[in-house]
């Protein structure tokens, strides 16, 4: 289960969700089965809110959305792309801690102001 800031991205709205999005935005490409990708998802509900307005932070099931995983060559998961001006600018892969994510994101959005996020 998501939590409140923590979006559900899917094949038919990712480019206008993720791609023409004003803000950056990460997104973790994950699976229900997959033992990392469910030890991940604390952190990521953790970052979303703490980035809230100056992030979009979301996740995209491969197994559910695979047109999308193929486009971005996702060959293991959990995979998280940080996407800026409809480019990925940071990619990591496999499990990592709360730290790696924030250094993902620092560099990104150090001297953006909180913005309405749709």
């Amino acid at each position: 289960m998501a939590g409140q800031n923590t979006l559900t991205f899917t094949d038919g709205g990712f480019d206008q969700d993720v791609l023409r999005s004003e803000v950056p935005v990460l997104v973790d490409f994950w699976a229900e089965w997959c033992g990392p990708c469910r030890q991940m998802a604390p952190t990521i509900d953790v970052v979303a809110n703490e980035y809230a307005g100056r992030v979009k932070v979301g996740k995209l099931d491969v197994d559910s959305n695979g047109n999308t995983a193929m486009r971005y060559n996702i060959r293991g998961i959990p995979t998280l792309l940080l996407f800026k001006g409809g480019q990925v600018v940071e990619q990591r892969v496999g499990a990592i801690g709360k730290s790696e994510v924030q250094k993902m994101l620092d560099s990104h959005v150090r001297d953006q102001k909180p913005a309405e996020v749709r």
